[in-house]
């Protein structure tokens, strides 16, 4: 198995597409726009990646946040809240806040599993900074680590009542980032320190099933290594003192932050210890890349992968009760306003 995360080109597979992904046999995929257009549509395109690789339990993902990170959107879809909103909550009911980010999430995870996805690459566990880039922004559960690990917390436990896997991310904390990793890559100067902050919630859910990492530098650990290619960041922090021992995804190596081809990008972020590396644009040349670059997939991460692939629970109410569940979170998203 190719330790890798692939996207697809389109709404179908194209038979290019086919031949590889057979012979490649890469972890999972990820779905993008691009790939989705109706339930019908949807479906059949997470069958046939099941029917190439012949096995029901297939790690198909997806970035379905809520807000303005969404693949799935209306009208085909409902539209769902970005984690501000349940911060703002918890600033007037904290119990509050936790039971409406529960039962958002779940009402979230029913579509994605109506459509055969069986992860979302959320929630986003990174502390908001004040002042920093806004590629986090509203996406982040608080400024407050705490809150962000109750709420995230949330979170994973509503997608798992749907049978969808979360993704914590984005380890070891994006929320100092005075950039946009997808333009350029962050230099963070915080000391040991002051990143304390930023740990603190991964810590508190280092038993999630899977990770993603993020694309910063960290002078206080690698003066010289983005987070998703240091193999100090990897083993000592992410691992060593954030304690997270689950599968361990890079985030898009696409992304302008890291430098190198793609295929080089993914051969040092395993080197240094993720994974699977995620490679989302499905261009053929970079996934023949990356499959010719790649050692097979560690045993050690065919363990986690088969962990997280196993993680979930079957759902707890029929499909039919979303809408009591966007109910529910409105309700109590409702007592904002009424404390305003």
């Amino acid at each position: 198995m190719t330790p890798a995360i692939f996207g697809l080109s389109g709404l179908v597979l194209t038979a290019d597409e086919r031949a590889f992904f057979r012979d490649a046999d890469p972890a999972g995929y990820i779905f993008f726009g691009r790939n989705v257009e109706n339930r019908e549509q949807l479906r059949a395109l997470t069958d046939s990646l099941r029917e190439i690789h012949g096995r029901d339990r297939l790690l198909i993902t997806i970035d379905q946040e809520g807000g303005r990170v969404a693949r799935m959107k209306p009208p085909e879809w409902t539209r769902f809240p970005a984690g501000e909103a349940f911060d703002r909550l918890y600033d007037v009911a904290p119990a509050s806040a936790i039971e409406a980010a529960r039962a958002n999430a779940e009402a979230l995870g029913f579509d994605l599993a109506e459509v055969g996805i069986s992860c979302t690459h959320a929630p986003v566990l990174d502390v908001r900074q004040p002042g920093a880039h806004d590629v986090i922004g509203d996406r982040a559960l608080g400024q407050e680590p705490l809150r962000v690990a109750a709420l995230g917390r949330a979170v994973l436990d509503g997608l798992a009542r749907a049978g969808i896997i979360g993704t914590i991310k984005h380890m070891p904390g994006h929320g100092r980032s005075n950039t946009d990793t997808h333009l350029d890559l962050p230099t963070v100067t915080a000391s040991e320190e002051e990143l304390e902050v930023d740990l603190a919630p991964f810590r508190a859910l280092n038993a999630a099933p899977i990770g993603m990492t993020g694309h910063l530098l960290f002078t206080a650990w690698d003066r010289e290594n983005p987070a998703t290619l240091s193999p100090f960041v990897i083993g000592e922090v992410i691992r060593g003192r954030i304690g997270f021992d689950g599968l361990l995804l890079t985030d898009d190596l696409d992304m302008a932050a890291l430098s190198g081809t793609v295929p080089e990008r993914a051969a040092r972020a395993i080197a240094a210890g993720c994974d699977i590396a995620l490679n989302c644009w499905a261009k053929m040349d970079d996934m023949v890349g990356i499959a010719k670059a790649l050692p097979a997939l560690s045993h050690k991460g065919a363990q986690r992968l088969s962990t997280a692939l196993n993680s979930t629970k079957t759902p707890q109410s029929p499909v039919s009760s979303q809408a009591e569940l966007m109910a529910k979170r409105d309700a109590l998203l409702a007592l904002n306003e009424a404390s305003a």
